[in-house]
């Protein structure tokens, strides 16, 4: 009797994974999930990659949905697709879906298809640069309609004040500073303070806090992480506050980040947790109705950072913000 149950197990087994094999048994599919190492795209945008019907890419999509390969993620009126982020170790078929991720990612992704994400990235950047660019005036209120700054800013202050007792911050980027209002915070901490951001109407609110403030240890950049790889810069601390919300591809700020850092390096973030509140697009700017932890926690593991404190603070408008840490090789206290 054990011996047939044993065998039915078995049959149990090898019926769960024939879907994921039939699922992923076809090279444009196999693309799909390569492009979805760490981006998140929409229907439309997966077409617009592989250069056909939105009906076709509709279908694919469906029949690896079904089979566990990705998983759909609502912004909004959007729907968009990513990988699943829970896949369990102990489970066959998630086994099974592990590796072939694993497989397809030592795959290098043809050249038309990276030029063609960065074009959508690029789409995405336009977006929220035309967005601040038409409201830099209104950016404190527009902000607030969500959190107000004093929110989340005092417990990202506290975190890294506290961190600071033990570690000797020289070098310290914000990435997105907005109107500077956290830059005194890093000036105080750190010996030099580098405040980079894609807007220039930002970086020119930026200025005037400094000016006010009379923050002399900063330097404010026009540009995005890239323009500081190209110059070799290098930090012991990195923060964005309420800023991965707004870009892009916001895996690629964990991986620039790490970049980045110098070993022991700390990066601290402020965000939004998922929420379906889709009017932030239209009167926020937002690219994305916040993220999971686990995605934060998963690709800040794919740029080889270690995950350490964090918090949840709820606020009373339904909005729930996580405030992050995440350490380069072995800095974690």
């Amino acid at each position: 009797m054990t011996s047939m149950n044993a065998h039915a197990d078995n049959l149990s087994s090898v019926d769960a994974l024939a879907p994921i094999f039939k699922a992923s048994g076809d090279p444009l599919r196999l693309e799909i999930l390569r492009v979805l190492r760490r981006d998140t795209f929409g229907v439309l945008e997966l077409s617009q990659l592989f250069d056909m019907r939105q009906s076709g890419m509709s279908h694919h999509l469906k029949v690896m949905n079904r089979a566990g390969l990705l998983e759909p993620q609502r912004e909004g009126n959007a729907i968009f697709y990513r990988r699943p982020l829970h896949l369990d170790s102990d489970k066959p078929t998630d086994q099974t879906i592990r590796q072939i991720f694993e497989a397809v990612d030592r795959v290098p992704l043809p050249p038309h298809l990276q030029e063609r994400i960065e074009a959508i990235r690029n789409q995405r950047a336009d977006q929220s640069q035309a967005f601040f660019a038409r409201h830099a005036e209104q950016f404190r209120e527009q902000q607030e309609l969500i959190a107000a700054f004093d929110l989340y800013a005092e417990p990202v202050a506290e975190m890294i004040r506290k961190r600071s007792r033990k570690h000797q911050w020289q070098a310290a980027l914000e990435i997105g500073p907005g109107e500077g209002a956290f830059l005194p915070v890093l000036a105080e901490l750190c010996g030099h303070v580098v405040a980079l951001d894609n807007s220039r109407d930002m970086l020119a609110k930026a200025t005037r806090t400094c000016i006010d403030e009379r923050l002399n240890n900063i330097d404010l950049i026009e540009g995005v992480t890239d323009t500081l790889l190209a110059r070799g810069d290098a930090f012991d601390l990195v923060v964005a506050n309420m800023v991965l919300h707004h870009v892009p591809s916001p895996a690629d700020i964990f991986l620039d980040a790490a970049a980045l850092m110098n070993n022991g390096g700390c990066f601290v973030i402020s965000d939004l947790c998922s929420h379906d509140q889709d009017w932030a697009k239209a009167n926020c700017g937002d690219l994305w109705l916040g993220f999971e932890p686990e995605e934060l926690t998963t690709w800040a593991a794919d740029a080889g950072l270690v995950a350490g404190e964090q918090l949840f603070i709820g606020l009373r408008n339904g909005f729930q913000i996580q405030v992050r840490e995440f350490w380069k090789h072995g800095g974690q206290i």
